[in-house]
């Protein structure tokens, strides 16, 4: 039975705090996460100046800017990211939304690289991200077919093992817009794996994914979904997230296999129901 790969993605859910990102990769580790993964900005390349100084209030200062920066971190951080999921033994790789911050990864030769659904028509940040040849994985909200068609391209002709994720990417997604009938075809459409990257308030969308195929499963956690954030809200709190991680592992064991089988409880049980053979 090969089993659904668990991404609990911390994304920008640690408030720039080292203290609660190792919270939540110890929680990512309890409930049996397969990876943890964050996001990675060179703010100066991804946000247009006027953006960055417009005025912003947040726990990090007044504008944009201070909001932003507040919630990167820097090399010594990363540095510290590394060694504690290497402690934890869990997976850890990150999205970048720049080439200088894809760059600044492959320093830690993680096993996995992720696209994010806002980069997914970034063609120069896909190419050096397939030109690593690592299991990237990419969202696709936002995307038109032909988008992905295009993104696609870009991998197969790098020679890059890749693996979709349906996705929409409303923060938090009404469950009416999931839309989960998107695995089946893309899977079908691109011969390929496809996983659910999920914004959605609670679970059950995220395990009939599991029902439908998905390979992958990745959904945003936090300490407490009313924590600062634009993200906490369509987050999942580690209680949930184990949850999410037991039912998902309940439905691989349930879903079986194609073969008609009668087993041996059901025998006994035969034995005492079925008293005058009729056939």
């Amino acid at each position: 039975m090969k089993k659904t790969f668990i991404i609990a993605e911390i994304g920008i859910n640690h408030n720039g705090d080292i203290n609660i990102t190792k919270k939540l990769i110890d929680g990512a580790v309890k409930a049996g996460c397969n990876a943890v993964k964050f996001q990675k900005r060179t703010i100066e390349d991804v946000y247009r100046l006027e953006e960055l100084d417009v005025p912003r209030e947040s726990p990090f200062g007044t504008t944009n800017r201070e909001q932003k920066n507040g919630l990167e971190f820097n090399s010594s951080d990363y540095d510290e990211i590394d060694k504690y999921c290497k402690e934890k033994n869990i997976y850890w790789f990150a999205s970048a939304w720049d080439i200088k911050s894809q760059l600044f990864l492959q320093k830690y030769n993680s096993n996995y690289n992720k696209v994010a659904s806002a980069m997914l028509t970034n063609r120069d940040l896909l190419k050096l991200i397939a030109s690593e040849k690592k299991h990237t994985f990419i969202s696709t909200g936002m995307s038109t077919i032909s988008e992905i068609e295009k993104a696609v391209e870009i991998f197969i002709n790098e020679n890059c093992p890749y693996e979709l994720m349906h996705c929409n990417s409303s923060y938090p997604m009404p469950i009416s817009d999931a839309n989960l009938n998107n695995i089946n075809m893309l899977r079908e459409k691109f011969n390929c794996n496809v996983g659910y990257s999920g914004h959605e308030v609670g679970i059950i969308v995220s395990v009939a994914a599991v029902v439908l195929g998905a390979t992958s499963i990745e959904r945003h956690i936090t300490l407490d979904r009313s924590m600062y954030g634009s993200d906490q809200s369509a987050s999942l709190e580690l209680n949930g997230l184990r949850k999410l991680v037991k039912y998902i592992r309940d439905v691989e064991i349930s879903l079986g296999s194609s073969n008609r089988i009668v087993t041996e409880k059901e025998k006994q049980i035969s034995e005492k129901l079925r008293t005058i053979n009729t056939l």
